[in-house]
């Protein structure tokens, strides 16, 4: 503080960010749709492939601001909505993630994986299939943060060979890395980025020495590809193949913004109108509605919090053996 400001005790504290915060936010859905192009407007609603105002508005200020600092040159930035449900009633993944190209005036939405925790003696962090409940900026927390985040470079890496028909083919999976500011600057430490929602289920050791992936005794991995492109991941972005392929295409080599929304402060205040039974629009808050009545109240872990909870949990683990995956067959 200051010198000569007032001192607040804790629970004025409180009260004060608490006001500050639910003006912001009810000034921030009032001026999303100011200055948005009319060709955007129509992709503006709670509907399904439309993204909510509030997230628009936070990513859009987010873009702008890191074009106009030179920091981005991207004409196109992203967007999510972590708050929206996973799949409809058919099962079929459903669009959170967007894509906003104002210069070729083009809006794609596609579907994304959000973090799915993890359940400890000491604390349940864990988040369903549908919808998520809980969010943290904690390493090792496999929850997603929401916050500001601009794309930094890829990394493509080698998991393993899998079938396909007749041929056994490597998987090759691209990670674009994401660095944050603020609430998300340690991005980098948590190894949060982007990535196609595939992984490889191992199941034994392939001899290929004819391999550039094999290890010192000619041997690669060999498995099951398993796609989750409606599921959960383990706290980062996650997209379908074709899907992937546009992010990738707009963004390797080509830094631009992302906006994952909820951040914390949102979750907080939705959390405390919920339980004081507050309508959120009247408060000026937004969450979907249909996963605001599955999940009943929100849950932001503070990584102050979370941290030492998950290294004593790590630290009670015993010791692992190296994997050893039998010969196939």
């Amino acid at each position: 503080m200051s010198c000569g400001a007032p001192v607040l005790s804790f629970s004025q504290l409180n009260i004060f960010s608490a006001a500050i915060a639910a003006a912001t936010f009810a000034a921030s859905v009032a001026a999303a749709s100011t200055g948005i192009p009319n060709w955007l407007q129509q992709h503006v609603g709670a509907g399904t492939g439309q993204i909510a105002p509030i997230v628009l508005d936070r990513a859009r200020a987010h873009y702008l601001e890191k074009r106009q600092s030179g920091t981005v040159k991207n004409p196109c930035y992203f967007a999510m909505d972590a708050t929206r449900p996973s799949t409809a009633s058919n099962g079929a993944a459903l669009p959170r993630f967007y894509v906003i190209c104002e210069e070729t005036r083009t809006f794609k939405a596609v579907s994304s994986g959000y973090g799915n925790g993890r359940k400890l003696a000491k604390a349940n962090f864990s988040n369903g299939r549908q919808c998520a409940r809980n969010f943290s900026n904690a390493e090792g927390s496999k929850l997603t943060a929401g916050g500001a985040y601009v794309t930094a470079e890829s990394r493509t890496s080698f998991k393993g060979y899998y079938q396909k028909g007749s041929r056994k083919k490597p998987f090759l999976r691209t990670f674009l890395l994401f660095d944050g500011e603020g609430e998300t600057d340690n991005a980098r430490e948590r190894a949060i980025g982007g990535h196609r929602a595939m992984f490889m289920r191992w199941q034994c050791r392939m001899e290929k020495p004819q391999s550039k992936h094999a290890d010192a005794d000619g041997f690669v991995p060999f498995g099951k590809l398993v796609d989750y492109t409606s599921g959960r991941s383990n706290g980062c972005t996650t997209w379908s193949e074709p899907a992937t392929k546009d992010i990738l295409k707009i963004a390797d080599s080509n830094p631009t913004t992302l906006y994952i929304y909820p951040a914390s402060q949102d979750i907080n205040a939705v959390a405390k109108a919920v339980k004081r039974g507050t309508s959120l629009k009247r408060a000026g808050l937004y969450w979907n509605d249909a996963c605001l009545a599955a999940i009943g109240t929100p849950k932001f872990w503070p990584k102050r919090t979370l941290q030492p909870i998950i290294n004593e949990w790590r630290n009670s683990l015993p010791k692992s053996q190296p994997l050893d995956l039998p010969l196939c067959d």
